[in-house]
């Protein structure tokens, strides 16, 4: 384990119920990120998605991706310190190519793997694909920028 949710929660800005990202496993800065989010039941969007067939909803899939690209864009910022971090928030400039492959339910660990295709400046070119029991459920290609608050 790299980062816990605790560590998680002082590079991203989002909270309960919108952080998507439970655990961060393997990072190396500027080339790729793994993570990973279990789905539970007691999640509130499974109120309405679907209350008799419970599916987990892609555009939180992609959302997730994008907060576990949204760490390794943050911890590849060269010699930033907390600070300069906590000042900052990642926008989505684009989502292209998105498949979504099986669904996910509650029980499955949704795994996340981001790999950057290019990096120029504070824009990311990712390309990101969710995992269960090993099996691409989700993938998608992600732009976003790191911005001022």
């Amino acid at each position: 384990m790299l980062y816990n949710v605790v560590e998680i929660q002082n590079i991203l800005p989002h909270r309960y119920p919108f952080l998507l990202v439970d655990r961060i496993t393997d990072l190396k800065e500027g080339e790729y990120i793994e993570g990973y989010k279990n789905v539970s039941i007691s999640e509130p969007v499974f109120q309405g998605h679907f209350p008799d067939h419970p599916i987990y909803p892609g555009v939180m899939i992609i959302e997730g991706m994008a907060q576990a690209g949204g760490v390794l864009a943050f911890k590849s910022m060269d010699n930033a310190t907390q600070e300069e971090i906590q000042n900052k928030v990642v926008y989505f400039m684009s989502i292209d190519k998105a498949k979504f492959r099986a669904p996910v339910t509650p029980g499955d660990q949704l795994v996340y793997k981001i790999n950057v295709i290019k990096n120029k400046g504070a824009v990311w070119h990712l390309d990101a694909k969710g995992y269960v029991d090993g099996k691409v459920v989700a993938q998608a290609e992600l732009k976003a920028m790191i911005v001022d608050k």
